[in-house]
């Protein structure tokens, strides 16, 4: 086990141990609750980082079976999630287990990443083909489509985000690419008339209009907003956040993670925040790109992807540059399945590290 982590891309793990320490700096101030709860669950991600190094993924893509069954088992999750689940926050996107909440979409991101990278790892020259693009789709759309009916429309869209990612870097046509592009505007007029509920649409209207209902949907936006700005450069230091400390900022340690740090960290805090988090996604995109075979370049791109996805939706909706649809920001924002899924990746990304002289001898 030493030597193993020994082994490990320590920068790595330097990123996401800052993360992780900002992370519990704004939840201790925010609530000493989730603090606690997050920091178990961050002692269990690198208990998990830990096993999963020790694991060597690349056979993996021998045995479909495998591969397919962890697929099968986050499907499985997914539609016992939809008839057990009791509904939180207006969605049925959590199973309970006594005191601990799992969030079942946070695991089919991961399958999605398994799967989808495995099935381009031996498919990416022929990625033109109708049959490959239609195979890889029902892929997505099967998880994607169970999580929307949670209704979890953050997830839904991190999932496409995922498969388009992953026809980017296999190597798709700009021809293909267009006609992707045309569907998808068609789908999204679809949706917006017949399958979007009310709700979700005056989130898509807050966007466009910031004026819109600034006392309803936009009111977190606003704080939020609120909350960046006040901050300054340098903060209003540890627990005198006024809009965190006195209840203004809704999901502060979740959606509104980044304003509440800034608020109380300011622009310095908040730039450090990022700057940890790029380095982390450039990492994970160097040992990708320096991975002796598909299968694990194409694990650490997806993951790249996934991470890039949330951090742009996420800081997105924080600055009121994209609607608020719930999505975190890895290793920052308070979340057990979502540290627990993203530590699973890195253990993965960890295991490629330590089975590769090149990796380890070329820094």
């Amino acid at each position: 086990m030493f030597t193993l982590a020994k082994k490990q891309d320590w920068l790595l793990n330097a990123a996401v141990l800052f993360l992780a320490a900002a992370s519990l700096l704004i939840l201790s101030s925010i609530d000493r609750g989730l603090f606690w709860q997050q920091l178990i669950w961050f002692v269990v991600g690198l208990l998990v980082i830990a096993l999963f190094t020790k694991i060597d993924w690349r056979p993996l893509t021998s045995y479909k079976w495998a591969i397919f069954g962890i697929y099968l088992a986050a499907i499985l999750l997914l539609v016992i999630t939809y008839f057990v689940a009791p509904p939180i926050r207006s969605t049925r996107s959590w199973i309970v287990l006594g005191p601990v909440q799992l969030q079942t979409s946070e695991m089919a991101k991961l399958a999605l990443i398994l799967v989808l990278s495995a099935f381009f790892s031996k498919r990416h020259i022929g990625i033109a083909r109708a049959g490959t693009l239609l195979k890889s789709f029902f892929y997505f759309l099967v998880p994607a489509g169970l999580i929307f009916i949670q209704p979890d429309l953050g997830s839904a869209i991190i999932l496409f985000l995922i498969w388009a990612g992953f026809l980017l870097v296999s190597g798709i046509r700009w021809r293909h690419l267009l006609i992707g592009f045309a569907v998808t505007v068609l789908l999204v007029i679809l949706a917006w008339n017949f399958v979007l509920a009310d709700y979700q649409k005056d989130r898509l209207i807050a966007f466009v209009n910031p004026n819109y209902d600034p006392l309803g949907v936009n009111y977190s936006t606003i704080q939020s907003k609120i909350a960046v700005g006040s901050g300054g450069f340098w903060g209003k230091g540890y627990g005198q956040g006024t809009q965190v400390q006195l209840g203004f900022l809704p999901a502060a340690g979740t959606d509104f993670v980044f304003s509440a740090f800034v608020e109380e960290w300011g622009g310095l805090g908040g730039f450090l925040v990022i700057g940890a988090f790029v380095f982390m996604l450039l990492r994970i995109i160097r040992i990708g790109l320096h991975c002796q075979n598909n299968f694990s370049k194409l694990i650490c791109l997806g993951t790249a992807i996934m991470f890039l996805a949330q951090f742009i939706i996420n800081m997105g909706s924080a600055l009121g540059l994209l609607p608020v649809i719930g999505v975190t920001f890895p290793f920052f924002s308070y979340g057990g399945s979502s540290i627990l899924a993203n530590a699973m990746l890195i253990g993965i990304i960890q295991s490629t590290v330590v089975r590769s002289s090149f990796l380890r001898h070329h820094d």
